[in-house]
This record gives C-alpha cells, sequence and structure tokens, in this order.
C-alpha cells in the first residue's frame, strides 16, 4: 500500500511540474541554459514538506541528466547547471546552492552547504579590466559515493568516496578516499574505520601536504 501511494504521489507531482518543464524548454530558446534552468530550478526551491519535495524531484527526474528516483533535495535548495547529476538515495539538505556537480550514490548532504565549481571562477590578474569581464575556470565537482557533507560546508574541489567533511569545513583541494577532513582549508585528520588497511597506514603528515596544508607537529 505504501508503495502504492508513493508511486500515485510521483505520478501526481510529475503532471504538475509538465507546465514548467516546458516553460523551461521553451525558455532554453532564447536564452542561455544555464540562466533558463537557474530561474527554473528557484521556482521550485520553496515548496513545503513532502509536496515540495516530491515536486523538486520530478522536476529534476525530467531535466537534468541524471536525478535518482528516491534522492531528497530538500526546502530552499537550488542547482545553478543543467548538467548536475544525482545519484540513487542521495540526500541533500535545506538551503543548499549546488554547481555544475555529480553526486555519486548514497551521498549526504547537510544544510546549507556550498558546492560550487573551483575557487576560479573569476579571473582576477588584471587591474584595467573588472573581476566580471575576466575569464575563469570551471571544473565539475564529484562527491564520491557514501560520503558526507557536514553543516555549512563550502567544496571548492572533488571529494573521494566513503568520505566526511566537517561542519564549517572549506574544501580547497581533493580530498582522498576514506578521509575524515576538517578546517579552513580542510585538511585530512583521520581514516573511516573499516577502510582498506593500506589506506589507514597512510601518515597523515602526507595527505596534509597532498591538500596544500602545513603538516602540524606529531602528524604521522
Amino acid at each position: 500500500m505504501k508503495r502504492l501511494l508513493k508511486l500515485l504521489a510521483e505520478a501526481l507531482a510529475t503532471l504538475v511540474v509538465l507546465p514548467a518543464v516546458g516553460l523551461y524548454y521553451l525558455t532554453r530558446l532564447f536564452l542561455p541554459p544555464d540562466q533558463a534552468f537557474a530561474g527554473s530550478s528557484q521556482r521550485f526551491r520553496s515548496s513545503p514538506g513532502l509536496r515540495g519535495v516530491f515536486l523538486r524531484r520530478a522536476f529534476y527526474r525530467l531535466v537534468l541528466p541524471q536525478c535518482g528516483r528516491d534522492c531528497c533535495i530538500s526546502f530552499g535548495t537550488v542547482f545553478s547547471h543543467p548538467t548536475a547529476c544525482i545519484g540513487e538515495r542521495v540526500y541533500i539538505g535545506v538551503y543548499c546552492c549546488l554547481g555544475d556537480v555529480t553526486l555519486e550514490d548514497d551521498v549526504r548532504v547537510a544544510s546549507r552547504v556550498s558546492i560550487a565549481n573551483g575557487a576560479r571562477q573569476h579571473g582576477i590578474e588584471r587591474l584595467d579590466v573588472p573581476i566580471r569581464e575576466q575569464p575563469g575556470v570551471w571544473p565539475r565537482i564529484t562527491i564520491g559515493r557514501d560520503s558526507w557533507i557536514g553543516e555549512g560546508a563550502v567544496v571548492l574541489a572533488d571529494v573521494g568516496k566513503h568520505c566526511v567533511i566537517g561542519a564549517g569545513a572549506v574544501v580547497t583541494r581533493p580530498i582522498p578516499d576514506y578521509a575524515i577532513a576538517r578546517g579552513t582549508p580542510a585538511r585530512v585528520v583521520g581514516w573511516r574505520e573499516g577502510a582498506p588497511v593500506e589506506v589507514q597506514k597512510r601518515p597523515l603528515q602526507e595527505e596534509v601536504l597532498v591538500n596544500g596544508d602545513r603538516p602540524s607537529r606529531g602528524a604521522g
């Protein structure tokens, strides 16, 4: 019975979002895809409760290259790029801002997390040209399977699989698989229990250096 009710709710949500989906594709004829998509994404961000979860999921399933059927996209969350991919059983908390990202299966993103496309989106080298007119770099960001991004984190680089990123961390360099990282900038402080033996034997000092930070005393 529960399964039947869920299927019915999904069908109704799909019917409700169809006009918005049609408007989105029509808008793409006149605006760049990113601009058209941003407006459509914002349309459903404030739908409350379980109704909003179903509406957002239905919309993104129709317009994104991949969106897991059982993912949860919470209130206030927006995507800025139509190329984002959401895996199966992904949870995204409230008020998140996500760019051109891939969230692999079983990823959990806490509230108020920002996943942006790198730290060089705007050029700043020249003073005779406004920042808005200087070219930037927009790498796609991937959050690996079964990783957890903590409350208020800012992610500017890839995160491996089975990772834990602490609340408020700022990820500026890639984080390796199985790592527990925290701080600003984020650095590896440990490994997930159950990680392969060869991973657990890695000296933390090595990983700190990989992340571009000065090793702390006693590391390794």
